[in-house]
């Protein structure tokens, strides 16, 4: 008996074989999502930063259960692990009236208490805005200059916060460019990076090809869960009814731009 505890400690002493480690992907450019609060990088590829979004046609717009991103306002993981997505960092200060079920629900996979990371999609060219990735190309131009403009949300059943339709897109434009009624402007000032498109797709075995300029706001935001509802509900040209799933954060600096 007395060897038992002996015995217990040099067991635990041994090294367990390590995880095998995770294979990178090679020969891609820098990925996304990503910590915007850490600004090293390792991938150096080329990259013209695309204009900024009023040069730019609307052509996207969607949304994703829990932040992408990692950032001051959303840096609690929002699952058993990190894969799942990181939460606002105000979840626990709500109440049990910000927590009451919405009365309509028209946009699933979400419920007050969430956490979304919204993503207006710009794009270089001349395409009116629609479905998924594939609306902001064409035959035509295969090839072109991407944004995205990021605001991470905590939906609250709260008709005094703010109202998704202040950012929708209902056939407004500036110059002829479709555009969203409005942006997020106090926020903070949004972390501008390189980087790709993102979803449950990619992780950091498996890249995306595609070049992104990401304009990421660093704080969050209480949303009325209600007015989200009620754009799914009165249609979109984007066909949006539910909430997207997440692409892991991206940690291997290999993969990373360095943020200036």
């Amino acid at each position: 008996m007395t060897r038992l505890p002996l015995l217990l400690g040099l067991l635990a002493m041994i090294a367990l074989p390590a995880a095998a480690s995770e294979e990178l992907c090679r020969g891609y450019g820098p990925q996304a999502p990503r910590d915007i609060s850490d600004r090293a990088g390792r991938n150096r590829q080329v990259w013209s930063p695309a204009p900024p979004p009023q040069d730019l046609r609307l052509c996207n717009m969607h949304v994703h259960a829990q932040a992408e991103h990692k950032g001051p306002g959303f840096s609690v993981p929002a699952g058993e692990d990190a894969a799942n997505g990181w939460a606002c960092g105000d979840t626990w200060r709500l109440s049990p009236t910000d927590l009451a079920p919405a009365a309509q629900r028209h946009f699933d996979g979400v419920a007050p208490g969430n956490t979304i990371e919204v993503h207006w999609v710009y794009t270089s060219c001349q395409v009116p805005p629609g479905a998924g990735l594939g609306a902001c190309m064409s035959e035509a131009c295969a090839n072109p200059q991407l944004r995205v403009e990021s605001q991470v949300f905590l939906l609250v059943n709260d008709p005094a916060a703010r109202d998704f339709n202040d950012y929708a897109y209902r056939g407004h434009a500036v110059a002829g460019r479709a555009q969203p009624r409005t942006l997020p402007a106090d926020t903070g000032t949004p972390v501008v990076f390189a980087g790709s498109t993102t979803g449950p797709a990619y992780d950091q075995s498996t890249c995306s090809p595609m070049q992104v300029t990401w304009s990421v706001r660093p704080e969050c935001a209480r949303l009325d869960i209600n007015s989200l509802h009620d754009w799914a509900a009165g249609g979109n040209v984007f066909e949006e009814h539910e909430a997207h799933g997440v692409r892991p954060l991206v940690t291997a600096p290999d993969l990373l731009a360095p943020i200036p």
